[in-house]
Parts: structure tokens; sequence; C-alpha cells
């Protein structure tokens, strides 16, 4: 049987360096308030993306590492990677939930663009910091998916059925709304949050 880790888990910074990750973090959080507000749908699809970069990149340089050195990879790879798939399975859930705008795509294009490169160049200049920001990145993504859950059990929110695609993906029952979808991916971003923050302190 699968357990959910707790939501209410928090990383408090110990240096430097989570210090400037967590920043960094809360900045990308309050430009997301002000641009998306309180539209979760479309937050989902448009930091989605960005969310499944980070998985992949990780699993690509790890795989490098280990051909340069020769040696095994204690099983990142495959985590990373399994994580840049299932961030991507949750993008192509939203997507059938909120259509994106032309220009959420324009921002999606440019957002992507930018971030990879910038998380690649982190990544190989420390990835413990790396794995710290992803770390803070499914803790806000825990929260904005909490308060997306409360606007549909208020109702501000419609509890539409689950695209078939997330049924399938998480084996949901036939009749699953949003709400049981919303339930899922959190718990994928609390497991995620708690593999970064542990890669990060193995990098320590």
């Amino acid at each position: 049987m699968t357990v959910t880790p707790p939501l209410e888990r928090h990383h408090a910074p110990r240096d430097l360096a989570d210090r400037v990750a967590y920043a960094f973090t809360r900045f990308l959080r309050f430009f997301a308030d002000t641009f998306f507000a309180r539209r979760y749908g479309h937050r989902a699809v448009v930091l989605e993306t960005i969310a499944a970069v980070p998985g992949m990149v990780g699993g690509a340089v790890q795989h490098l590492h280990s051909l340069r050195r020769m040696e095994g990879d204690r099983g990142w790879i495959r985590t990373l990677l399994e994580e840049a798939e299932n961030e991507r399975m949750h993008l192509l859930t939203f997507v059938h939930i909120a259509r994106p705008s032309g220009f959420e795509r324009l921002l999606i294009l440019l957002a992507q663009g930018i971030f990879y490169n910038l998380f690649f160049l982190l990544y190989l200049i420390s990835a413990r910091t790396a794995h710290r920001v992803v770390g803070y990145f499914e803790e806000e993504a825990i929260c904005s998916y909490t308060e997306y859950l409360a606007g549909v059990d208020d109702g501000t929110h419609a509890n539409v059925p689950a695209p078939r695609i997330a049924i399938d993906y998480w084996k949901l029952a036939p009749d699953a709304r949003l709400r049981e979808v919303i339930v899922a991916v959190r718990a994928d971003e609390a497991h995620h949050r708690d593999v970064n923050h542990r890669f990060a302190d193995e990098l320590a």
C-alpha cells in the first residue's frame, strides 16, 4: 500500500544556499499569484511545464556523471526521470481541464526556454542547491493545490469529471472528478518534495 507523505512539511533553510533557494522560490510564487490569481487550472498548466524540467535535467546530468566516473548512480537517474514523467502527466491532465490560451502557450515557450537553461547551469554549479530549489518548488505546489482543492470544495471551481488520462494514470474510479485528481497530484508533489530535499541533504 502506498503511503502518502505528510503535506505540512517544510525544510527550514540552514545556510546561505538554502536561503537563496527559498527566496527565489518565494519570488516565483509571488509572480504566479500575481499573474494567475485564482485561476488554478491555468496556473497548473503553465507551471507543470516548468516542473517537468528539473527531473529531466537532473537525470541527464547524473547520467553523464555516472558515465564519466564509471560508477553507479544509487538509483538517482531513474528517480529523476520518473519525476519528470510524472510532472508531464500532471500537465497533460490539466490541459483537459483548463485549455491554455494563445498567450499562455507563448508564456510556456519563453518560460521553459529560460528556466531550462538557468536550471541546467545551476545543476552544474551546485546540484545540491538545484535539488533544494525543487524541494521548495514542490512545497509551494502543495500549497497551491490545497487552495485549489478548497475552491472545489466550496464551489468556487466546478468539480468537473476527471479526464480519462487521469483516471487511467492514477487508476481512479470511473466516475472520479476533479477533486480526486487534485488529491492525487498533490500527493505526487509531496513525494517529489521529500525526494529532492533528501537528495540535497545527501549532497550537502
